[in-house]
């Protein structure tokens, strides 16, 4: 084989290998969204074909509710996206509709709460990916007292909170509670 057929199949071969890759990545994010949890805060699309009349955006209430048309209250917390809808769907069927085809899709997570020795400690909107870093940065940074190796976070784990030891690297999950540890010189 020429040079040039060998660096043509190494070619190839890198190609397929990056595309995947970011198909695993991508398949990773959906296994991620397909648990995820409702839980007070989160904000959801329902979407039933249709009937754009009881189509619509709707919260999770803090008891763990949606308040939909028809239906009235339906419990979201501690669902998944894929059991809210069948749970939707057995709600509206054979009394209000036949065959209703539902959608549910998370349009905003709850938000994540960072305290402790950052500038601006508060409750701030969940980005997919970020990492205890950006939710500093988000903060406004490290006050100059914080200890940056004593980041606890709390986080709700089917309906058990428990608390971990993190790190600037650590993945932040909707709902999390993070504490940055003051420093004692």
């Amino acid at each position: 084989m020429n040079k040039k057929i060998r660096k043509e199949i190494l070619a190839v071969f890198f190609y397929l290998s990056i595309f995947f890759y970011v198909g695993l990545a991508a398949a990773e994010d959906m296994v991620v969204a397909d648990d995820y949890r409702l839980a007070a805060g989160d904000r959801v699309r329902v979407s039933i074909y249709g009937h754009e009349d009881l189509s619509g955006e709707f919260e999770v209430d803090g008891t763990g509710q949606l308040s939909l048309p028809l239906i009235m209250n339906v419990i979201a917390g501690g669902l998944t996206r894929k059991e809210l809808e069948a749970d939707i769907t057995a709600k509206l069927q054979p009394d209000f509709l036949k065959n209703p085809r539902v959608s549910v899709e998370i349009l905003n997570y709850r938000p994540f709460y960072i305290v402790g020795e950052v500038n601006k400690p508060g409750s701030y909107g969940y980005v997919s990916g970020m990492k205890v870093i950006n939710a500093v940065a988000l903060a406004g940074g490290f006050t100059f007292r914080a200890q940056k190796g004593d980041i606890k976070i709390t986080r709700e784990k089917s309906g058990a909170k428990t608390e971990l030891e993190g790190t600037v690297e650590t993945i932040v999950l909707p709902g999390d509670v993070i504490e940055i540890g003051e420093r004692f010189f």
